[in-house]
């Protein structure tokens, strides 16, 4: 559905911003593009012929003249922990609708408690409208539906083997951190790699460990669901990270620990090539279970994360400027139902 209504991606210039930009041109869309760095922001732009603005997150002038005219943004720089709020911020000041890419349930705990100010201004403000948490947020409205009073949710995840620098360094600040779970609809902290179970992914058990995932955030809100958990399939490369943060988890939090994780994320790749991300796929697998120990669940595959997570957020985008929406802290499951995710290409959800 192309659009000309103003729409603004800051953070364009990082690896899934420049997939975000890339992707909303193929679309017929037109969005001005925004981040810190001018001359990057200026080739790309040139490249894709779309405006571009400049601004930095901890400037408020500098938001707020990028955000003139704009209806809604779509924020892709992370870590979002750091960024969520000043950008919030500025979208509360300009009347614009704010959507993010966090996976992060720090940054999604800070969103919803901006509730009643988006109430106030008559703006939605909706984070995890990528891969993180689009599928996951659907399969896990859609299971609370058939069994009506769970009380427990579990979330396994597989297919997450490459990722991009961004990612990476959103990995490394949970160095000396505990494990976001929620209990009795309070977010509680676990030790890494405490937690740990097997999952069907589609080819028989295999063992998976518990992460801090949006959707203890996330699906909280979009189910009521009062027990939450996220598991991701123990790659090595994650166990090795779980082990890391386990045993060297407070010298890795210390500065000198925190530039050896910046050096390491400088190290790697900008993200995955096309050919890397081409024919991959993403598992997930969802339970329910409610007071009496009954149990649902159902398993989901959809496109690598990030292909995805242009596809979600640039549709959800496109719903917003057309008027579809709800004020206030929303997830997507909420406002676009347990189905939505099912309207993409390669997107099929199996009862188990």
């Amino acid at each position: 559905m192309p659009t000309s209504h103003p729409f603004l991606i800051y953070g364009a210039t990082g690896y899934t911003g420049r997939l975000l930009a890339r992707a909303a041109k193929e679309r017929g869309l037109r969005p001005i593009l925004c981040g810190r760095d001018e001359p990057r922001l200026a080739a790309l732009a040139s490249d894709l012929a779309l405006e571009y603005r400049v601004a930095r997150l901890e400037r408020d002038a500098d938001l707020d003249e990028a955000l003139r005219g704009i209806q809604v943004v779509l924020h892709a720089a992370g870590p979002f922990s750091s960024t969520f709020a000043p950008m919030v911020d500025a979208c509360l000041r300009a009347g614009a609708h704010y959507l993010d890419l966090s996976g992060e349930v720090a940054a999604i705990e800070g969103v919803f408690q901006r509730d009643a100010a988006a109430r106030q201004r008559g703006v939605m403000l909706m984070p995890g409208v990528g891969f993180d948490v689009v599928p996951s947020d659907c399969l896990a409205l859609h299971l609370s539906r058939r069994m009506r009073g769970a009380r427990r949710l579990v979330l396994g995840i597989s297919g997450l083997e490459v990722i991009s620098r961004g990612s990476f360094r959103t990995l490394a600040e949970g160095a000396g951190q505990s494990i976001h779970v929620r209990r009795g609809g309070r977010l509680l902290g676990v030790a890494p790699g405490s937690l740990h179970r097997e999952f069907d992914f589609g080819a028989g058990p295999r063992p998976s460990l518990a992460m801090s995932w949006g959707d203890v955030g996330s699906a909280y809100y979009s189910t009521g669901i009062p027990d939450i958990e996220v598991y991701c399939e123990a790659i090595p490369a994650l166990r090795m990270m779980v082990e890391a943060n386990r045993w060297f988890g407070g010298l890795l939090a210390t500065d000198a620990g925190r530039g050896w994780l910046e050096l390491q994320a400088r190290a790697l790749p900008d993200g995955p090539t096309d050919a890397q991300r081409a024919g991959r796929q993403a598992v997930i697998v969802a339970e329910v279970e409610d007071g009496a120990g009954r149990r649902a669940r159902a398993r989901m595959r959809t496109p690598e994360a990030y292909g995805f997570s242009c596809t979600t957020g640039l549709s959800i985008v496109e719903r917003v400027l057309a008027g579809d929406l709800e004020v206030g802290a929303q997830t997507p499951a909420r406002v676009y139902g347990p189905d939505f995710v099912l309207s993409f290409a390669g997107v099929h959800r199996e009862e188990l």
